[in-house]
């Protein structure tokens, strides 16, 4: 077949448009590839910056050193359970303060539950008698040492049965029914097995911690009273003191009282004494 130069022009003419139409085709492709490539890198290769703008290389700072520990404190606060009292400031202090209640107190079982609730040791801060009875009272349901056995070992439940979540006892005034054997052994003996018993130590010749510890009841006894005088310079001067004992022996016992003066010196002094390598331990630790 002889195809004229007109029949060349033709098949010419519509293979250079076809062309065309491929290559038009093409260009959207290419132009998809080439934004995926940049895509691609621009995500996983980081590029250099300017000199100027590089941060300078700076070492780590060192750990900060531990504090070494000096010491475990305990820290009671007695005659829990009545109005007006700063409850809510006293259990920011630190989780680990202790709050005895007295059972004879109008709100005992309320204040006893609400500290138990978030997460407080409670002791029952059981009546006994001083020194110039009936002159200076503790209160009613106290145990007597004109009392008998019978009638102290049932007083002494009743008390401490009025204190719900009571982990402990400890002694109310008692300056002299803690002084007295006879009456201390009925005590001791009517606390339930898994209690244990704290001597406030209202006098010197207390023997109740002596005595428990050879009855196998854990005990302590109380190192020092914060609050004697209760003045922010004077409980402050109290809680150095308190401090210095747990440094020495290792553990110490301070008992103070819901007074406004001593939670406001607690919650100041608190975090320093943390910070200086004290630690607030719950009375139940304290024992032995």
């Amino acid at each position: 077949m002889i195809v004229g130069r007109e029949g060349r022009r033709r098949l010419t003419s519509r293979r250079s448009s076809f062309r065309t139409i491929a290559l038009l085709t093409l260009i959207p492709v290419f132009a998809l590839l080439a934004i995926l490539v940049w895509s691609f890198i621009a995500m996983n290769v980081r590029f250099p910056l300017p000199a100027a703008h590089k941060s300078p290389l700076r070492p780590a700072p060192p750990p900060a050193a531990a504090v070494p520990h000096r010491g475990d404190i305990v820290l009671i606060l007695d005659d829990v359970g009545f109005d007006h009292q700063p409850v809510e400031e006293a259990m920011r202090i630190d989780p680990n303060l202790n709050f005895s209640v007295l059972p004879n107190a109008a709100h005992a079982r309320e204040v006893a539950t609400l500290l138990h609730e978030h997460g407080f040791e409670v002791l029952c801060h059981l009546p006994m008698e001083p020194e110039h009875f009936p002159q200076v009272s503790p209160g009613s349901g106290a145990v007597l040492t004109s009392m008998t056995d019978e009638e102290i070992a049932r007083t002494t439940i009743e008390n401490v049965e009025s204190v719900p979540y009571a982990r402990g006892v400890n002694n109310h005034m008692g300056s002299r029914a803690t002084a007295d054997s006879r009456v201390m052994q009925s005590v001791l003996s009517a606390l339930p097995e898994d209690m244990y018993f704290i001597d406030s130590r209202t006098t010197p010749d207390s023997v109740a911690a002596s005595l428990a510890h050879r009855m196998r009841i854990p005990a302590a006894t109380r190192n020092v009273f914060l609050d004697d005088v209760p003045h922010d310079d004077a409980i402050r001067r109290q809680l150095e003191e308190l401090a210095r004992e747990a440094h020495a022996r290792g553990v110490a016992i301070g008992i103070g009282h819901m007074y406004p003066s001593t939670i406001r010196v607690l919650t100041a002094e608190a975090p320093a004494l943390r910070r200086e390598g004290f630690r607030f331990v719950r009375a139940s630790q304290a024992v032995r």
